[in-house]
């Protein structure tokens, strides 16, 4: 738990504050979302199978949630990129987070596993 603890500490501000709270928002979805450290990211998985991730955009410098089931939906305000099965959803650090979308986005994520859609 130790390198997942440092993860987040060694993150500069405002970004360490966007990454606490959105680790916490996700982890208060549903009681069986564990977070944990894969690869020297963060990871947060649904009953052991990973659904999204904490990273920050090489490009833009901006924080974001990797939705790794994310070609399955079809918001607007999820980029692709070159990804085949990913999406991101990017955060301006100067902006209030949405919080609504966010838990909206968790939401569906976690419902693609407990639907059977993807296996768990």
């Amino acid at each position: 738990m130790k390198q997942l603890d440092d993860f987040y500490l060694k993150q500069e501000e405002p970004v360490k504050g966007i990454f606490l709270s959105l680790k916490e928002i996700i982890l208060h979805q549903d009681k069986d979302i564990t977070n944990v450290m894969k690869y020297g990211m963060p990871f947060f998985c649904y009953k052991g199978k990973i659904f999204c991730y904490l990273w920050t955009h090489k490009k833009y410098k901006k924080p974001y949630i990797g939705i790794v089931e994310g070609k399955h939906f079809d918001e607007s305000f999820l980029l692709q990129e070159a990804r085949s099965r990913m999406k991101i959803m990017l955060f301006d650090v100067y902006d209030d987070l949405p919080l609504e979308q966010i838990k909206m986005v968790v939401q569906k994520a976690l419902n693609l596993y407990k639907s059977g859609i993807i296996k768990v």
